[in-house]
Formats: C-alpha cells, sequence, structure tokens
C-alpha cells in the first residue's frame, strides 16, 4: 500500500511540476507583445506598406488602392479616431517612402508622388514619377518598391504576367527609377515577389514566393546586371541589354541551385531559403532592424514576414566568397491577418499590415493593422549562426549553461534541397544527415563552434537546439534554425 501511494504522489508531483514548468516558460509576448489597431468602421484596409511621416503620422497604404494616416502611432490604444484618409483612387498601392515632404507611391501601374499642399490632411498634388513598365489586365501583377537607396533611387520589383511569363515590358524584373524619374532596369529573373528592402549596408533583397524555378520561398540579393532564377521575363533583355549586357543562358530544368550557380556567371543563388510548411508559404513584407538596439539584440538583423502563416521571421545573413547567404529563424507569430507590410521605425516599433487578400491566412481576420513593441526583456535566442569549414558557429544572446552546449546531445541536424526546375515548386530533396562530431563553448561564454562532419554545399542545414540552456536555466525561445548554405567558406 506504501509503494502504491508512493506512486501516486510521484506521477502526481512530476504532473505538477510539468504544469509548472510549461506556465513559466516565456512566450514570445513576453517580449514582443502585439497591439492591433482599431481601424474606422466600413473600412477595408489591407495594410500593405508604411511610410513614417516627418510630422510624427504612419501613413499606411492599402491594397485597395488608398492611403491612410494615423495620427499618434505609438499610443498604448490607436483606435479609429486616429485614422484619417489622405488619398484615394490609387491602384493596388503596396509600398511608400518619403522625401522633400512628397509621399511616394509604388502602385500597380506606376511610381507616383502626392502631398497635402493646404493642409487639410488630404492629398491634393499627384505626380507620376515613372510609368514605363506599362500596365495589364492581369490580377498577379504585383509592383512592390523600396525605400530611397544612398543614390535616390526607388528599386521596384515586378511580378511576371500570372507568375510565369511575361507579357507587358520588364515583367520579372527588377528596375530602379532614378531621382530624375528614368526607369533603368537591374536585375531579371524574379517570379512573384511579396516585398523589398535593403540591409544596414544598403544592399537590396526582395522575397520570392514559392513556383516554378523557386523550389520554395526564398529572401534574394538583387545584384545590378544578374539573373536571380526565373527566365520567363528574358525578353526584356532585347531594352535592358544596353545597360546589363546580353541575355544569359537559361538554368536547365531539374537541376539544382548550386550545379546552375556554377555553370552561369549571371545567376545568383537565394540568399535564404524558407523551408516550406516549417517557416511559412508566402513571404512578403522585408525591413532591417537599422535602430542601434531600441528593438532589442537583433541589430542590423532582417525581418520578413509570411502572409499565409501570420508570421515575423528573423534573418541573419553574412558574405561567403563574395556572396550572402544565412539563416532564417522563427521570431514571432499571432497576427490578426495575413502579415505582408512591414515597417521598422527608428524608435524601435515593428508596424505590421495584414491581408488575406481571399487567399487564406492562419489569422482569421480579412485585414489587419499592427504595431509590435520590445519590453526591454532579452529572449534567449540563437543571435547568429555562422559558417565555417568545418561546421558552424553558434551566438547567444545570453550567457549559455557550458554542459549543455558542449553536449552533442543536445542537438540535432538534418540537410536538403530543392530542384530548380521550371514546373511549379519543390519538395525537400537529397536529404542527409550531418554528424556533429564536438561542440565547444567560446570563452565569451555566448557561443559554441560545432564541428560538422557531412556540410552538404547547396543545402537548407535545419538545426534543432533543443538541449541548449542559458546559464539562468531558460530553454531557448526558438531552438530551431535553417541556413542556406550555398557557399562553404574556405577559412
Amino acid at each position: 500500500m506504501m509503494i502504491h501511494m508512493k506512486k501516486i504522489f510521484l506521477v502526481v508531483c512530476l504532473l505538477s511540476c510539468g504544469a509548472t514548468l510549461a506556465q513559466d516558460a516565456p512566450t514570445e509576448a513576453d517580449y514582443y507583445p502585439i497591439t492591433r489597431f482599431e481601424t474606422p468602421e466600413g473600412v477595408v484596409l489591407e495594410a500593405s506598406g508604411f511610410q513614417m511621416m516627418p510630422d510624427g503620422k504612419m501613413a499606411v497604404c492599402s491594397r485597395r488602392g488608398e492611403i491612410w494616416m494615423i495620427s499618434n502611432p505609438f499610443d498604448k490604444e490607436v483606435t479609429a479616431a486616429n485614422f484619417k484618409r489622405f488619398a484615394h483612387g490609387l491602384h493596388e498601392t503596396l509600398t511608400l517612402a518619403e522625401r522633400d515632404g512628397w509621399l511616394y507611391t509604388t502602385q500597380r501601374s506606376d511610381v507616383s508622388r502626392l502631398r497635402d499642399t493646404d493642409g487639410d490632411g488630404e492629398a491634393d498634388e499627384f505626380e507620376v514619377v515613372n510609368d514605363d513598365w506599362e500596365i495589364s489586365g492581369d490580377y498577379h501583377e504585383y509592383a512592390f518598391g523600396s525605400k530611397f537607396d544612398k543614390n535616390g533611387d526607388i528599386w521596384v520589383v515586378l511580378c511576371l504576367t500570372g507568375s510565369f511569363s511575361s507579357k507587358v515590358p520588364y515583367r520579372g524584373w527588377c528596375v530602379r527609377i532614378t531621382s530624375n524619374g528614368d526607369l533603368v532596369p537591374t536585375t531579371s529573373g524574379v517570379r512573384s515577389p511579396g516585398g523589398i528592402g535593403a540591409n544596414h549596408l544598403g544592399d537590396m533583397f526582395y522575397t520570392d514566393n514559392q513556383g516554378p524555378w523557386n523550389g520554395t520561398c526564398a529572401l534574394k540579393h538583387l545584384p545590378e546586371g544578374k539573373f536571380v532564377g526565373h527566365p520567363g521575363g528574358f525578353e526584356w533583355y532585347k531594352l535592358a541589354e544596353p545597360f546589363i549586357g546580353p541575355k544569359p543562358e537559361e538554368p536547365k530544368s531539374g537541376s539544382r541551385f548550386m550545379t546552375e550557380a556554377k555553370r552561369l556567371p549571371k545567376y545568383e543563388p537565394p540568399a535564404i531559403l524558407f523551408p516550406y510548411n516549417k517557416m511559412g508559404k508566402s513571404a512578403a513584407g522585408v525591413a532591417c532592424d537599422t535602430t542601434g538596439g531600441k528593438f532589442g539584440p537583433f541589430v542590423n538583423q532582417m525581418f520578413v514576414t509570411d502572409q499565409s502563416y501570420s508570421t515575423v521571421m528573423r534573418c541573419y545573413l553574412e558574405k561567403v566568397k563574395g556572396h550572402y547567404q544565412g539563416v532564417c529563424f522563427p521570431f514571432l507569430e499571432g497576427f490578426g491577418s495575413g502579415s505582408l507590410g512591414l515597417e521598422l521605425t527608428d524608435n524601435g516599433a515593428m508596424f505590421v499590415g495584414g491581408t488575406n487578400r481571399g487567399w487564406g491566412s492562419r489569422g482569421r481576420k480579412p485585414f489587419a493593422v499592427e504595431r509590435v513593441d520590445w519590453t526591454g526583456k532579452v529572449p534567449f535566442e540563437i543571435l547568429e549562426m555562422k559558417a565555417k569549414p568545418d561546421g558552424f558557429e553558434l551566438v547567444f544572446t545570453e550567457e549559455v549553461d557550458p554542459q549543455s552546449v558542449e553536449s552533442v546531445e543536445s542537438y540535432k541536424m538534418t540537410t536538403y534541397t530543392y530542384i530548380f526546375q521550371s514546373s511549379y515548386g519543390s519538395p525537400e530533396v537529397d536529404h542527409t544527415e550531418p554528424k556533429i562530431t564536438k561542440a565547444v563553448a567560446g570563452k565569451d561564454g555566448k557561443s559554441v563552434r560545432l564541428f560538422v562532419d557531412g556540410l552538404q554545399e547547396g543545402h537548407v542545414h535545419e538545426l534543432h537546439s533543443n538541449g541548449v540552456r542559458a546559464k539562468s536555466g531558460k530553454q531557448l525561445l526558438h531552438p530551431q534554425a535553417y541556413y542556406t548554405l550555398n557557399y562553404i567558406p574556405d577559412n
């Protein structure tokens, strides 16, 4: 009887302790809570882009062709009374930028600029800056524009017609609109973009989505004169050749990204692949944390929304052999609609716009305008994952428990890639299981070197670090990481 009672007591203890641990485990909201704005009644505000204005208002554009101004956008509560419509009658406005008193918008047909000259809070002067890419009636011809680069240019990524081919100029291209209003063809190979933005160095990146020649969604660098994967827009080299040279050879369908990168000098492989159904299904808005630490520990890292999963992902990039590559981590989920527009302000707030657009999304609302604030608490996370000739180096946001980080049992790694093909998407292929042979804690107390047998060039290296603990005993908030190892460094 006594033994039986001891067993019951042990079971109750274990259940109770487990429940307490689960209850005490930190959540994303402990560090980055989401504030949902109340939008005006009857207004369908499918927020696609943001721009902080000199007067302290936040401009937000809608896929429905409207631009609204939000007063006091950093208040604890933002209600419908904070919203005032600035402009309407535009055509699928997706992104915004500001300069010299003008608000610039990239819409389906052009880059335009507008301003309020009489001070009534509504735009009354509209100018087309450039419309050289023309327009068609195809529903899928999205145009996403960047903020101004160091030369005063707006970079625009243009979706392929129906996301497969190019029937009007420069579909499937990145073009630049200069401060003089000229269009400069810049990079070919775009398929279906979801957003565009620069890193902290000013190099431009965009998100492309799964489909033909895109086995999964990706963050891609846009080097001038290069080709980034989809040959559907090659027809427009007849206009672009004076700017960037002749048309490259097409990739071979059924190949692999890095096989083609070695064969085709103009091809720039994806910097970060977002594993399908693991990190999302529809990569979208792009923003870089240049706040100097006001948004937390992720200084100079990039953030990407996913429309289907209603999330924001985090990306750490590095250059290896002259090419960008890096790792993506989960960051924040639970947004009200399909996450699309993304903006990080200088004071350390993140604005996220949402739409389900009929596609559906985990966030069940048809649209949303939301803000993310950092509480000041630092989550225990893998801050950086860096490629090494014989493995990886992990850097953490706080000091780690040496015993847990030096145990190879704390980690599990698999690799895979995707077929580079003309048909739609790709399953994960070419799976391997590298062996982590040794883990050595860094002298700084916040890093570890993982020595790995079986690194695979051109593969995503999926790492789960579930056994790692902070010195304080905390588990990693997000133990998973996905590194796209296009190039293995020499040293």
